[in-house]
């Protein structure tokens, strides 16, 4: 089947491998479209990221056609469709034509939406959902949320506004992710610029000069700094991006906070699958009663090298306005 692979120097190439089988309790998906993240370009540089690399075909969330089952898979049908986050169990990553996953990963697709649409929430979505989860959040809790623009950023909105929490204030970098956010039903006073000078202060000031009492750092090295001084004693830092520094560690420490670390891949070292399963039948549910949106996305093009390499820069450069990418396969 047709690939973009990691070649033995470790860049990406356009390539092929055999097609998988599923072992008893996999399904064999046919990929219809797969998303990007920025793991996966940062698998290809950062050190820690790339100790979570199982095969040489990267990707991890994707929707497609089942077309083939192991022998003791039992929950779906041949054609159904499905979507699914692969991370690192699949037998291969969705740059892919076909993938074999456990059945116990994989949730119906939404019945109102696309592929492409279905392709860009396992990763952002899940993400979003064990933050909203592991919380608890109080009807009186104050709430920063940075980066809010991003695609976990603006899934988490989505889940806090079908909530109905209207405590929470967000930060973005320019008028067009405001309006974007706007436009999902975020007040206009509860967006602050973070190129603003001040903006600890800033944001202060948006919380009816209050600390907050959570603090969800989406974007993580200074922010997080900005996170750590604007948070109330005893507050809780929910870190989802490993980009923490020295500094805002300190801070925390010295103010007695909770630090969350937020990480779908947790459940995949003990493999409670479950938790995969349930969180995307969950938004399943949110999505087909409208509760929630699914993400704005954008097609880069379809299953090639050139395709990923795009992807990969607009990743890197923070370009994505808003959008979540997407391959078509």
């Amino acid at each position: 089947m047709k690939t973009v692979i990691l070649n033995k120097n470790f860049q990406l190439e356009d390539g092929s491998i055999e097609k998988p089988k599923p072992k008893n309790h996999e399904v064999l998906i046919q990929i219809k479209a797969s998303g990007f993240n920025p793991i996966d370009y940062q698998m290809l540089e950062n050190e820690l990221e790339r100790k979570l690399i199982t095969s040489p075909v990267l990707g991890r969330e994707l929707s497609g056609i089942i077309v083939e089952k192991g022998n003791e898979a039992t929950q779906f049908n041949i054609g159904d469709e499905v979507f699914c986050g692969s991370g690192s169990m699949g037998s291969n990553g969705t740059y892919a034509e076909y993938i074999a996953v456990p059945e116990a990963i994989v949730s119906l697709k939404p019945k109102n939406i696309s592929f492409e649409q279905a392709a860009a929430i396992p990763s952002a979505g899940l993400t979003s959902l064990q933050i909203f989860n592991r919380l608890l959040l109080q009807p009186d809790q104050t709430l920063l949320v940075t980066g809010a623009a991003g695609g976990v950023g603006s899934f988490f909105v989505k889940i806090l506004l079908a909530h109905h929490i209207q405590h929470f204030i967000v930060t973005v970098g320019n008028e067009e992710n405001r309006q974007m956010l706007i436009n999902l039903g975020v007040k206009d006073h509860q967006i602050v610029n973070y190129k603003q000078d001040n903006l600890a202060e800033k944001l202060m000031e948006a919380n009816d000069h209050q600390s907050f009492d959570i603090g969800v750092d989406l974007v993580g090295n200074h922010m997080a700094e900005v996170t750590a001084e604007v948070l109330k004693i005893n507050g809780t830092y929910a870190d989802v991006t490993a980009l923490m520094t020295k500094e805002a560690h300190e801070t925390l420490f010295n103010k007695g906070c909770v630090i969350m670390n937020i990480s779908n891949y947790t459940y995949t070292m003990i493999k409670k699958y479950d938790y995969y399963q349930n969180g995307l039948n969950t938004i399943k549910n949110l999505i087909e009663m409208e509760a929630i949106l699914p993400p704005q996305y954008k097609i880069i093009g379809n299953l090639s090298l050139d395709t990923v390499l795009k992807a990969h820069t607009i990743l890197k450069n923070n370009l994505t306005q808003g959008h979540k990418l997407v391959m078509k396969h």
